[in-house]
């Protein structure tokens, strides 16, 4: 008998001990790639958006990196007035 009949994905990753760290790299992937869309709309380049942070191109690389999970709500501030978008961070 399936031991996981009935049960959901996140249920899955909960009893494996992994549901948070899968939660934070989706949820960081996610941000990237919108991210990556407005720089894109905008015709943005990287360098571009590390000068207007006033930081590195590595610095902004590692915001787009969806395996750094590491990022500050004032990182994440600053990075979407600087593409002319308000941050918005929610409970579901």
């Amino acid at each position: 008998m399936n031991p996981y009949t009935g049960s959901d994905f996140d249920d899955f990753l909960a009893e494996d001990g992994i549901l948070e760290e899968v939660s934070a790299r989706a949820l960081k992937r996610l941000l990237a790639i919108q991210l990556e869309e407005i720089m894109a709309e905008r015709r943005m380049t990287k360098s571009g958006l590390a000068e207007l942070l006033q930081t590195s191109r590595s610095q902004v690389d590692r915001l787009l990196d969806p395996e750094n999970t590491a990022v500050t709500l004032e990182s994440l501030e600053k990075l979407a007035r600087a593409v002319g978008r308000q941050l918005r961070v929610e409970f579901a």
